[in-house]
């Protein structure tokens, strides 16, 4: 397993962006444990609807707040409001992480008494946190996909694809990994290219696919782009218009939580999706799924690609992780390390992407104006 400091990457050993941390379905008006960056985590929903993450120790004793169901507190349920209540002594603390209540003293709550309370974001299904090593507010924003809220348009339930034993820059180099194509895929590539703007990285791309397009199907056209390090949003065109979206957040260093989900436009072209278009889609998000899977089967057993011995044809790898490198670096280094990388980078041999594709890049550009 190798570290953020094995591959050189930064100052910080987990990286500043937006994360999910959990599938929204699965947050309830009960703490669950959560375990990322390397520390641990109570996250709830109040019974306003509202979804809160505190750090998960008690102030008082050091008690883990979502990790016990045996005391009456868990037992009768330590949620009041939007308030949680630690199961030890029944402090509670409300969303901000400020201890309001110490149920058996009277006297004054001490200042100190208060965990830290994350900015938190539902978005698209997921939960997403704010991480920022060096404590600042957002610097982009999580791309808004209209498809999501659109009648026509099928979402599907994340798949949880759990912890896996790599660093995040194994899962980030395919980004520009335009080789792997035919051999992991069965893919036939006809173009493919890089841009680097800003926080954003997008993969334009075109040709076969054994998974996702029959032999003699039309050609699958893909526009992978990551916002940010951890969101991976595919709008991709074949058998059916859909968006992949794939998100991964660091658990320690050197490991990762994965998931995996898509979004099908009707298959029978309903202007509202009906049962049998979600059925359809549900198989359709099983074969995109597959393809993933591809992948993930390679990053488990493979040993770290710390120094890779890179040939012409590879792609823009080490543009790539100049890229990357700026989200484990003070914001004072970006502006230096996008001058090295920003613009449009082909691979030797490949087609570069139409330039009608280029300029319906909109999600990008919206992002990163």
């Amino acid at each position: 397993m190798a570290t953020t400091k094995d591959y050189g990457l930064g100052e910080h050993t987990y990286p500043r962006g937006w994360f999910m941390v959990a599938d929204a379905s699965k947050v309830i008006d009960r703490p669950m444990a959560a375990h990322f960056f390397g520390q641990e985590f109570a996250l709830y929903r109040g019974k306003s609807g509202r979804v809160v993450l505190l750090d998960a120790y008690c102030p008082h004793m050091g008690t883990h707040l979502a990790r016990n169901t045996t005391s009456y507190v868990a037992q009768d349920g330590s949620i009041e409001d939007d308030c949680i209540r630690c199961p030890y002594h029944a402090w509670r603390f409300g969303p901000d992480g400020k201890c309001n209540e110490i149920p058996y003293s009277t006297g004054p709550i001490p200042p100190a008494a208060k965990i830290r309370s994350w900015r938190v974001r539902e978005y698209m299904g997921g939960v997403f946190v704010w991480h920022d090593p060096e404590g600042g507010e957002p610097d982009y924003e999580l791309p808004e996909i209209p498809e999501w809220t659109d009648p026509a348009w099928v979402c599907g339930s994340y798949d949880d694809l759990g912890v896996v034993p790599i660093h995040p820059q194994e899962a980030i180099d395919n980004i520009t990994d335009v080789a792997h194509f035919g051999p992991v895929h069965g893919s036939q590539t006809k173009f493919f290219e890089n841009e680097f703007r800003g926080h954003a990285v997008v993969q334009r791309m075109g040709g076969g696919h054994r998974t996702l397009i029959a032999e003699g199907g039309p050609m699958l056209v893909t526009e992978a782009t990551y916002h940010g390090p951890s969101l991976l949003l595919t709008r991709m065109s074949g058998l059916y218009d859909s968006w992949i979206i794939i998100a991964h957040t660091p658990v320690d260093d050197g490991t990762t939580y994965v998931w995996h989900n898509l979004i099908v436009k009707s298959p029978s072209g309903s202007a509202v999706a009906t049962p049998e278009d979600a059925a359809t889609a549900k198989i359709y998000q099983d074969m995109a799924l597959a393809a993933f899977a591809q992948d993930f089967e390679v990053w488990k057993h493979k040993r770290p690609n710390v120094q890779g011995l890179y040939v012409q044809g590879d792609g823009a790898f080490t543009k790539q992780r100049r890229w990357y490198s700026q989200f484990y670096n003070p914001r004072a280094k970006k502006a230096d390390l996008m001058a090295q990388v920003e613009g449009i980078h082909g691979a030797r041999g490949m087609e570069p992407a139409p330039q009608a594709m280029r300029d319906s890049w909109t999600v990008a550009k919206a992002e990163t104006a």
